[in-house]
């Protein structure tokens, strides 16, 4: 395969990444390893470095568009990303000592996990009270509702949900992914944070999560230019993409169809791992 060719199959996936990422709350890298490890046969440390790239590109490109529309809790997601930092860079550092048939088996796991907990109902939460430390720290808020008002909310537990985010942080230090499955049910689970909210909450934080562990990534020379800027390129335009169709489309049974795939290739992923094909 030339330079070329793998250049614009790589631009392509990265793009329905971003745009798939973007519709269906699964973020970028969970498409970006696949597609570099079983289509274009990355090594996988490269590969979790293109996507540690993908999830900073699809928080800058969809995560924008919510903040402006007033859904996302900055204050809360900048509390929050304290404990997915520092979870991020001991996960990155974690990795170096895994072999990658390792991480590709917890990889799979996680996206089947990630694929059932998005198909799950989730509660609205917005008759909580919330607890004194979140009322002490204001992390409760507003977000817009369809006829044009304001619905507001609060929230608990908030050093449970800051625990849990330390998990998530490692997590992604470790395969590369945004953990927005781990980050929403914190929120949605423990916090008692509108579904709406810790959705986009966590599109917000995934940028800075992915930012933490790519320094450990960049400094082992893991972060190749050849894979980074074509992912970069576009999953940034997939993200703006899928954050204005959002608006106008009906994206459940997209959501649906993309879990059966994800699933699908979550097993693809375990059984090469337990091979040892990685």
């Amino acid at each position: 395969m030339t330079i070329f060719t793998f250049t614009i199959i790589l631009l392509f996936s990265a793009y329905l990444a971003g745009l798939l990422g973007s519709l269906t709350g699964f973020g970028g890298g969970i498409i970006i390893i696949p597609a570099l490890t079983l289509l274009l046969g990355v090594d996988f440390q490269y590969a979790i470095g293109g996507a540690l790239v993908a999830s900073i590109a699809t928080s800058s490109g969809s995560g924008s568009v919510y903040v402006r529309e007033g859904i996302t809790n900055i204050r809360l997601g900048i509390f929050l990303e304290i404990a997915t930092a520092l979870g991020a860079v001991v996960g990155a550092l974690i990795a170096f000592w895994l072999n990658n048939n390792v991480i590709a088996v917890v990889f799979g796991i996680v996206l089947i996990f990630s694929a059932i907990n998005q198909q799950m109902k989730k509660a609205d939460h917005t008759d909580v009270v919330g607890s004194p430390l979140a009322k002490r720290l204001k992390l409760y808020g507003t977000f817009p509702q369809k006829d044009g008002t304001f619905q507001s909310y609060e929230l608990t537990n908030v050093a449970g949900g800051f625990s849990l985010m330390t998990v998530a942080g490692a997590l992604s230090g470790i395969l590369g992914i945004g953990s927005g499955a781990l980050k929403v049910l914190a929120m949605d689970t423990l916090m008692k944070v509108p579904f709406k909210v810790s959705t986009t909450t966590s599109n917000f934080m995934m940028g800075v999560t992915a930012c933490a562990s790519a320094v450990i990534y960049i400094q082992r020379g893991n972060i190749e230019p050849g894979i980074a800027a074509p992912v970069l390129l576009g999953v940034l335009a997939g993200a703006m993409t899928g954050a204005r169709l959002l608006k106008r489309l009906d994206v459940r049974l997209l959501r649906r169809i993309f879990a059966v795939m994800i699933i699908l290739v979550a097993c693809n992923m375990i059984y090469n791992g337990l091979r040892g094909n990685f």
